[in-house]
């Protein structure tokens, strides 16, 4: 097969490989000429909303099914949808691919898609996503993400697995072939839980390229995808401020002092009321002196004007004087110097 699992690529060829590729035979009435021995049923529930279009499209629904012999029933007082067997049925598996097709129109999967799913070549997969995410900002945000802005993640999901996905709700209604809604399903639940579909999209999409090289066709594609890594730190694990370890000590901390010890310990607990009030007003005052130099210290900085840079030069401060003692000592030192010099070459 030229593509490969979603679980790993291909490693080796065989009988497995060409599985997806193999034509399904047709089921023909000759096949089972004494038909089914019981009769099978299936219902399911719709939402309100679903009424009106429901009614509207329903002998649509009706006139397909009647030609594989099934009988289809819709019920708006339940809010129900039933298809049955009949006497004439022949095709045992008809009945579930019925039960899909109403299923899918319940999850407002329009009766021209959802037809699709009789064929035996096309299946379908209802995805439930809400027990998925518990946040529902969360969750909200996830299932947005999967659609993309105007749809376009959506539509490329699409194009590389052949399906047609619906989201609706708390779950994603797909379908098409069965190796596509493996894909689709894939997709969906590694973008509820945090991972971005577009690494599952670069994937499909290499491996589309891969599969048209018939070196590459049985060799493992595990060097050519994307490997996702989580870079999320959990903000338990690393808290933004890390307590530094205390040097241990077998002696128990000292107790904390309780509100008379600090009273006992200030002399405010042997003060009555009036000394404890003017002590408390004494201390506002302070606050509010306090308060009011920083406030006008404040506002006074408005009106102190710069430092100007001085024009005038700076006078050097090289000291003229010189020794003329200690000059006359080195010219004497030197000439003493040169006669020495002189000796030592003659």
């Amino acid at each position: 097969m030229p593509e490969s699992s979603d679980d790993e690529p291909p490693k080796a060829s065989g009988p497995i490989e060409n599985a997806w590729a193999m034509k399904i035979p047709e089921f023909k009435p000759e096949d089972n000429p004494h038909g089914l021995l019981e009769e099978s049923s299936f219902a399911t529930l719709f939402p309100q909303y679903r009424e009106q279009y429901l009614r509207q499209v329903w002998p649509l629904v009706q006139k397909t099914l009647n030609e594989h012999h099934i009988k289809a029933e819709l019920d708006v007082v339940e809010g129900s949808m039933s298809v049955r067997t009949t006497r004439k049925t022949w095709d045992p598996y008809i009945i579930i691919k019925a039960r899909d097709m109403i299923k899918l129109m319940s999850r407002s999967v329009p009766y021209e898609q959802a037809q699709r799913v009789l064929g035996d070549d096309t299946g379908c997969d209802i995805i439930k996503i809400g027990k998925i995410t518990r946040n529902k900002e969360k969750f909200v945000k996830r299932r947005q993400r999967l659609i993309g802005p105007n749809g376009c993640t959506l539509k490329s999901i699409e194009l590389l697995t052949s399906c047609y996905v619906l989201v609706q709700g708390q779950t994603v209604s797909a379908l098409g072939p069965y190796k596509g809604l493996q894909q689709v399903r894939k997709i969906v639940e590694d973008t509820m839980k945090n991972i971005h579909p577009i690494y599952n999209i670069k994937a499909l999409m290499i491996k589309k390229e891969l599969a048209k090289d018939p070196r590459l066709k049985n060799e493992n594609w595990e060097r050519f995808l994307p490997k996702f890594v989580n870079k999320n730190i959990s903000k338990r694990k690393q808290p933004k401020k890390k307590k530094e370890k205390k040097a241990y000590t077998p002696f128990p901390p000292p107790q904390t002092e309780s509100k008379i010890d600090k009273e006992l310990a200030s002399g405010e607990y042997f003060l009555n009321k009036e000394q404890k009030r003017q002590k408390k007003q004494k201390e506002k005052n302070e606050k509010h002196a306090a308060a009011a130099k920083k406030r006008e210290e404040r506002r006074n900085e408005a009106f102190v004007p710069p430092e100007e840079p001085s024009t005038s030069k700076k006078s050097s401060n090289v000291d003229t004087n010189v020794d003329i003692v200690a000059l006359k000592a080195k010219i004497a030192k030197a000439r003493k110097g040169a006669k020495l010099f002189n000796k030592q070459q003659k």
